[in-house]
Parts: C-alpha cells; structure tokens; sequence
C-alpha cells in the first residue's frame, strides 16, 4: 500500500496540483498587497480620503458593562468585502491573462487531411445499373 502511495504521490498530475496551490497562494497574496497598497489609495484619494477597509455598519456599539467588562462592538465590515471583490476581479483577470498568454504558446494540433469524399448516392446506383446491364 505504501508503494501505492508513493506512486499516486509521484504522478505529474498531483505534483502540478501542488505547484500550482503554491502559486496560487503567492499570486494571492501579491493581488492583496496590490489591491491594498496601491489601488485602495487611489480610490481613497478620489473619494475624499475614505478608506474601505474601515467601512462598516455597526450594529452595537462597543460599550462597558456593569461589572466593567469592555463589550467589542459588533459591525458588518462590508468595506473589507469591496476590498476582497476588487482582489478577486484582479486574480480572475490575471488568470485570464496568464491562460491566454499560455494558449499562445501551445502549438496548434495540425489537422488531420479530409478522407477523400465517397461517390455520390446517383453514382453508386449508376455504376449498380451498368453491372446488371451486363
């Protein structure tokens, strides 16, 4: 069972999935940084200075409770949700860059010849009539 294993481990398939689950994770984390770092600004700097990451509905405020306990307030963040949709139009266009520049380069399949056409239903009942003919 162990070779078995080490077989179906060591098969192309299986190890250009783990590659590329590597790469996806480093391509995920560079889109990150570019939403994060240079394009979130500029959309902060053309919409007054907002930033989206901290944009929330708050549902409770954060407060203290009798005994002083600090209670967190509670809010949807759905500025950190625009941030991780922008990351994922970027993956997505960068895939569909990556997957057309790839198809670029694969060889195109050369087409097999057209198999000669056959005769015609009129000629074969020709050619049917000639040799009862004879």
């Amino acid at each position: 069972m162990l070779k078995e294993f080490k077989n179906f481990i060591m098969t192309g398939n299986v190890i250009d999935l783990a590659v590329a689950v590597i790469l996806a994770g480093a391509v995920g984390l560079v889109v990150t940084g570019f939403t994060n770092d240079i394009i979130m600004p500029i959309v902060g700097h053309f919409t007054g200075g907002m930033d989206f990451a901290e944009l929330k509905v708050v549902l409770t405020e954060a407060s203290v409770d009798a005994e002083g306990n600090e209670i967190p307030e509670n809010a949807i963040m759905w500025g950190r949700w625009v941030n991780a949709l922008i990351n994922l139009v970027i993956v997505g266009f960068v895939l569909f860059m990556i997957v057309k520049a790839y198809n670029k380069t694969k060889k195109p399949k050369e087409e097999a010849p057209a198999a000669p056409a056959g005769p015609t239903q009129e000629e074969l009942l020709a050619e049917i009539r000639d040799l009862l003919k004879k």
